[in-house]
């Protein structure tokens, strides 16, 4: 019996120990599992691209300034075409109130050419932005008897383009009067108006009586084209 009762206890003992063993390894498994299932990203956020979420900010101040530099270069964009239409390349006709009129030398100088003579009509741009001109000006010339509108010469227009305060001309060529050359007109002054325009300016007429030819069909008498 006592046999018996000893090996029953040593039995017992055993599967208390291993009992014991069992619940003590099941606790480490728990531990473990525990700390492998935390998450990195519970303590290091990831913002959109792969940036660190701290860096996150830095990202969208880059993109922020990229954004100011877009702006900037459509401002200049702007900038040029605004120069495009103001700085010529538009510029608007030039206007008989914004012109300065005078003859070529200052003084009404003629020059002559055998039995005509010539005389330059200076055109100033007296305003601050260019202008252009093209085409015949008006021309007459007035007695006290008088008006003689001049003919056009063969010679074909040009653009001409001013700048503010340059200047441009045109030549009168006319056959003075001689005794017994024919009637003659006394010219006393010259009515001017530019071309495409409808407003005049009047100067005195420097070059003394001129053989009037107003109803010739080529007269020596006649008006050349702004710039030619």
């Amino acid at each position: 019996m006592r046999l018996f009762h000893a090996v029953t206890a040593l039995a017992a003992t055993s599967a208390l120990a291993l009992t014991l063993t069992a619940c003590g390894n099941g606790s480490g498994n728990d531990a473990s599992g525990d700390q492998s299932s935390t998450p990195a990203s519970s303590t290091s956020a990831t913002a959109a691209g792969g940036a660190p979420a701290e860096n996150a900010g830095g990202t969208k101040d880059a993109g922020s300034s990229t954004g100011g530099g877009g702006t900037g270069t459509s401002t200049s964009t702007g900038s040029t075409g605004g120069t495009g239409s103001s700085g010529g390349i538009g510029a608007s006709r030039c206007h008989t109130a914004g012109l300065g009129f005078s003859f070529g030398s200052g003084d009404g100088k003629v020059s002559s050419s055998d039995d005509q003579q010539q005389l330059a009509v200076v055109l100033k741009n007296k305003t601050s932005a260019a202008c252009t001109i093209q085409g015949f000006p008006g021309v007459d010339l007035k007695s006290s008897g008088g008006s003689w509108s001049l003919t056009r010469s063969g010679a074909t227009p040009k653009k001409v383009t001013l700048a503010a305060g340059s200047s441009t001309t045109f030549t009168i060529t006319f056959l003075p009067w001689n005794q017994g050359s024919g009637t003659e007109f006394k010219a006393t002054s010259v009515v001017v108006t530019p071309p495409n325009e409808t407003t005049s300016t009047t100067l005195a007429w420097p070059g003394g009586s001129v053989l009037l030819q107003d109803g010739a069909t080529h007269p020596g008498t006649y008006t050349g084209p702004v710039g030619g």
